[in-house]
């Protein structure tokens, strides 16, 4: 004997499968990115490297400076000039320039500017090709700001075309690079490189001979004559230029030391470096000239 089917209790909802949700389409799966550090505003502190800035018509959101400052004939029409672009001109105190600085060196004087926009290793290339043998610096795994943005004052000041810094394990352009440059990046181009190795040999194909600073180098760098496109890579203090990095040199060249010290501050021999090339190109009487005017 079948058993009956028990009677629906009236007024009882019939059970139902929610509905499926839409489709989305490949773009709305897309997710935007948040936004990164280097994305955000960027302090720029110190006199040179405000002056530099406001002389180079970068734009600024933000400027705040001490009342001896504003009206000082160094700085008064260049902030003028960028108030009447659009920036926020305050005047503050030096403690308050301290908080905005947590503890740098300021000067008396900030500005807030977008954060910094690297070149790409074929705008790089393509403005170094604009002049006779060009010269570029590659720094290898440099962590130290202060470093860094020694390099980058000595690179500019000695008539270098650009630097070229890896995107990993080394620092970016920050506000502290920008202070130690002295306002040397608002005229040198940097790019910045996922994969530095990848970078050397595109620059080898650009017709570039890669020269490695290393204090184990074979040859010494006055025996070296530089009458060809240069790159010189140069890597951190504690490290040095990695091996693989190395594998990629043209040459490894050492600068000689007569002291019992057997090693340079990485800036210190970027600069010995660079200027060597610059006596080899320009008679002696030319440089002279030079610091003289």
């Amino acid at each position: 004997m079948t058993e009956k089917p028990r009677p629906r209790k009236k007024n009882r909802p019939i059970a139902t499968r929610p509905p499926r949700p839409q489709r989305r389409t490949p773009a709305q799966l897309i997710r935007k990115a948040p936004p990164t550090a280097e994305d955000a505003p960027e302090l720029l502190y110190g006199r040179h490297a405000v002056l530099s800035a406001l002389e180079s018509g970068r734009p600024c959101n933000r400027i705040w400076v001490i009342p001896s400052l504003r009206y000082d004939p160094r700085f008064h029409q260049r902030l003028n000039e960028a108030k009447q672009q659009g920036a926020i001109i305050d005047t503050v105190t030096p403690e308050r320039l301290d908080q905005l600085c947590q503890g740098g060196r300021h000067q008396g004087i900030a500005l807030q500017v977008a954060a910094y926009h690297y070149w790409s290793l074929e705008d790089l290339l393509a403005k170094a090709a604009t002049v006779n043998q060009p010269v570029l610096l590659a720094a290898d795994g440099i962590t130290d700001p202060q470093n860094l943005g020694a390099m980058i004052r000595t690179a500019e000041a000695l008539g270098m075309q650009g630097v070229i810094i890896p995107q990993r394990r080394a620092v970016g352009i920050t506000a502290t690079v920008a202070k130690a440059a002295a306002g040397a990046l608002e005229y040198l181009p940097v790019a910045r490189v996922i994969n530095l190795n990848q970078a050397l040999e595109t620059l080898k194909e650009a017709g570039y001979w890669i020269y490695g600073l290393s204090e184990r180098g074979a040859v010494p760098l006055p025996k070296i004559t530089f009458d060809r496109p240069t790159v010189f890579v140069v890597g951190s203090e504690g490290e040095g230029i990695s091996l693989q990095t190395q594998k990629h040199c043209d040459e490894i060249v050492a600068i000689p030391l007569a002291g019992r010290t057997n090693s340079l501050n990485a800036s210190v021999a970027v600069g010995i470096a660079l200027y060597e090339i610059s006596c080899q190109r320009s008679p002696a009487w030319d440089l002279t000239q030079a610091l003289e005017a």
